[in-house]
């Protein structure tokens, strides 16, 4: 039998001792410690979970005797933590067996102040009748103009990133199911900015790294996060690297418990990170500092622009915008093409329309003097920064770059992490250990139900949700699925077929065959905004009836309260 590091000192201490102790009538002169161990191995059952709480993912041992949770500890196999837990983590304990915990179901009838309590079968029956009514008068199988749709827009479901993988899939198969297109989370709110910007930059929204990774990181650099308080355990891995000779920049309007620990700690005004890294982002460019085998060979920088796209190095403003609409008409943006359709490149990056000039000359207004105005951070402390992170601009190092609610939060937050994408792109910090874009998600499957797909707009797999246009299968996927005619991309999206078609015969079963479109019809197809703040506005108005919220809790953590609340007055039923 194989005996782990912790199998070894719990036999070799707990139960030795324990025996010993119990044989000589004297458990009362026991450490609390050697007499809890004892009763977990004599008596307790235990399992590994995950800590529920931040997203960094902490394994955990739980142990159980009759029903009860009688310990929790930190699982010294796994490999973020190893063992060790954080004060949140370390009182789970507490939470398991909060005797004010609710075991049971309970109801509150319309009109009353009262709760009642109701056995689960009561509960299940009467959540399904209500749906079902709720359903029925709403469910439209075609919209105004003929095409099928297949959706109710009078029942919505939020949450959640409290919830573990498993449940995220049911939950999303499920509300599918039954035609809805309100279908929300968390990471709308927190983290959605991070998806729009590293989807664009690296093709998935998510952390490049494992946590474990950035302990070979030379540089680490938190920007808009306290680390050290609101991720701890992420912290013991940047300690690591610093135990290793990495430097550690702190970048954020207040000094923190992270500041206290930096090499460099960069003090900025609130909401001008895009100056700050533009800033960095220009000293790497005017010094020469990039990696250039990494930014010619790896990115689009060599690639020749339309010679019509202008851009104003006084505004920064580019050619296509309507100041009246506040949009841009892109039209001028595309890559000049070759005849065999692919974009031109100038590998030396010398020609004027090649993205790295136009990017070199958008960044350059960003000069130490200018930068340094705009932030409020002292010259010299931006300098030091800018010296120390470009360091690992080179082969043999790597930074990586670590963030939070600070910078996502932001209107321009996607523009925020977009600039962290164009410095690490630079640097050559991407797809090397040690290097990366580190997201840090607040809750502890944030990620998990993102992947899952409990956002409106996705389907499991990160697939496109299905418009009324999409008329047919072989509709959908001639839409979604890309075609490269560059034959060194790796073009992941071509696989969208494969894809689709598992998913649509792993919820639909043997129902779902190639004669009937694999059920895709069957999938309810959106036709507008049915995010976060629409959905709110939605049963603001009283278009939503009924209303599923699982591991969220939207009367506390949305973006208007006041509205929020009034809104789920509105509902005739509501499920927590």
């Amino acid at each position: 039998m194989e005996l782990t590091r912790r199998g070894f000192l719990k036999l070799g201490g707990a139960v030795t001792g324990g025996v010993v102790a119990s044989e000589l009538g004297i458990f009362d002169l026991m450490p609390q410690k050697a007499y809890a161990d004892t009763l977990k191995v004599r008596y307790g059952k235990e399992s590994t979970t995950i800590c529920p709480y931040c997203g960094v993912g902490c394994g955990q041992i739980v142990t159980a005797s009759e029903g009860r949770v009688i310990n929790i500890e930190g699982d010294p196999d796994h490999p973020i933590n190893g063992g060790a837990l954080c004060s949140k983590g370390s009182a789970l304990y507490q939470v398991a067996n909060n005797e004010r915990r609710l075991t049971k179901v309970l109801y509150r009838p319309p009109n009353s102040t009262k709760w009642e309590e109701k056995s689960w079968d009561w509960a299940i029956q009467e959540i399904a009748k209500r749906t079902k009514a709720t359903r029925d008068a709403s469910f439209k199988l075609i919209d105004d103009k003929g095409l099928v749709i297949n959706r109710t827009e009078a029942i919505a479901a939020l949450g959640g990133a409290a919830n573990d993988n498993e449940e995220c899939y049911l939950w999303s198969k499920l509300m599918r199911s039954l035609g809805l297109v309100y279908l929300e989370h968390q990471a709308r709110l927190c983290h959605s900015s991070t998806v729009a910007a590293l989807a664009e930059s690296f093709g998935r929204g998510a952390m490049t790294n494992h946590w474990i990774d950035i302990g070979n990181a030379d540089c680490i650099m938190v920007i808009g996060s306290n680390a050290a308080e609101n991720h701890p355990m992420s912290f013991r891995w940047i300690t690591k690297a610093m135990e290793k000779g990495a430097k550690l920049i702190h970048v954020d309007p207040r000094f923190t418990r992270t500041s206290s620990k930096a090499n460099i700690y960069a003090q900025l005004r609130p909401g001008t990170d895009i100056a700050f890294i533009g800033g960095i982002i220009n000293y790497c460019l005017e010094n020469n500092l990039f990696f250039r085998d990494y930014v010619v060979e790896c990115t689009n920088a060599s690639y020749l622009i339309n010679p019509d796209f202008k851009l104003s190095e006084v505004s920064g403003i580019f050619s296509g915008y309507n100041p009246e609409k506040r949009s841009y008409d892109k039209a001028t943006w595309s890559y000049q093409l070759d005849e065999a359709g692919l974009p031109k490149k100038d590998k030396t990056l010398e020609d004027p329309n090649c993205v790295f000039q136009l990017m070199k000359r958008h960044y350059g207004r960003y000069d130490p003097e200018t930068t340094s105005k705009i932030t409020g951070t002292p010259r010299d402390v931006f300098l030091k920064t800018c010296e120390t992170y470009c360091a690992t601009g080179v082969p043999n190092k790597a930074g990586t770059i670590m963030y939070a609610m600070g910078a996502t939060q932001h209107t321009v937050g996607v523009q925020y992490i977009r600039s962290y994408a164009v410095l690490q792109l630079l640097l050559g910090n991407i797809g090397v250990a040690g290097g990366g874009i580190n997201a840090m998600r607040g809750e502890s499957n944030v990620q998990g139900s993102t992947d899952m797909a409990l956002l409106f707009h996705i389907l499991p797999g990160y697939l496109k949700s299905p418009i009324p246009e999409d008329k047919t299968l072989a509709d959908y996927l001639a839409k979604w699925t890309p075609v490269s005619r560059d034959p060194k991309s790796a073009n992941w999206w071509q696989n969208t077929p494969k894809y689709t078609v598992s998913l649509l015969k792993a919820w639909w079963q043997d129902k779902a065959t190639k004669e009937n479109d694999f059920c895709y019809s069957y999938l309810p197809k959106r036709s507008g905004d049915y995010s976060h703040i629409s959905l709110f506005e939605a049963m603001y108005a009283k278009t939503i009836k009924g209303f599923f919220v699982m591991g969220q809790n939207p009367a506390v953590s949305g973006p208007n309260l006041n509205m929020e609340r009034k809104a789920l007055e509105n509902l005739d039923w509501l499920v927590v």
